[in-house]
């Protein structure tokens, strides 16, 4: 029987081990919360596609012509119909920021803010996928879902995101 030696297994575990953490988490297991989150992200990006094309032009999100910066009619119909929050970010150098949201900061709405370049949707947004879990926005838990923003290209130029409140 092959038997291997106790400092290759030791170097095999600790090389397994980097690979793991170094691995982005994309995903945590489903809450009851997440098939209204889902829901809430087909429906955003159904009407945001009802609008046209996305493009961004100096840090100003549009959907066909329709600029959606400090425009809340979107996030907030969703909110109406869902019950929760939703927010478009807008690409800015390396990272994200709030263009249209209904995502509240001090009693004002959170435009301006940005997504936390070190969290888990960062990782999969980077990457190009969507992530789906819970989240910490502005101090409070969220079942959340971010979806990337992209242009016919396939250039990631925002995010859609939605959540529900844990609290």
């Amino acid at each position: 029987m092959f038997e291997l030696s106790l400092k290759f297994q030791k170097a095999a575990m600790l090389l397994l081990t980097c690979i793991v953490a170094s691995l982005p988490l994309t995903a945590q297991a489903d809450t009851p919360l997440t098939p209204k989150v889902k829901e809430a992200m087909a429906a955003m990006k159904a009407d945001a596609a009802k609008l046209g094309e996305p493009k961004a032009d100096g840090g100003v999100l549009f959907f066909g012509t329709t600029k959606i910066n400090g425009d809340f009619t979107l996030v907030d119909a969703l909110k109406t119909k869902f019950g929760g929050t939703a927010t478009f970010f807008v690409k800015k150098g390396d990272g994200f920021v709030r263009v249209s949201t209904n995502v509240m900061n001090a009693g004002n709405r959170a435009v301006g803010t940005s997504l936390d370049p070190a969290g888990p949707a960062m990782a999969a947004i980077k990457q190009g996928k969507a992530y789906y879990g819970i989240v910490d926005i502005l101090g409070k838990l969220y079942d959340t879902g971010y979806e990337p923003i992209k242009t016919a290209k396939g250039d990631i130029i925002g995010i859609y995101y939605v959540g529900q409140s844990m609290e």
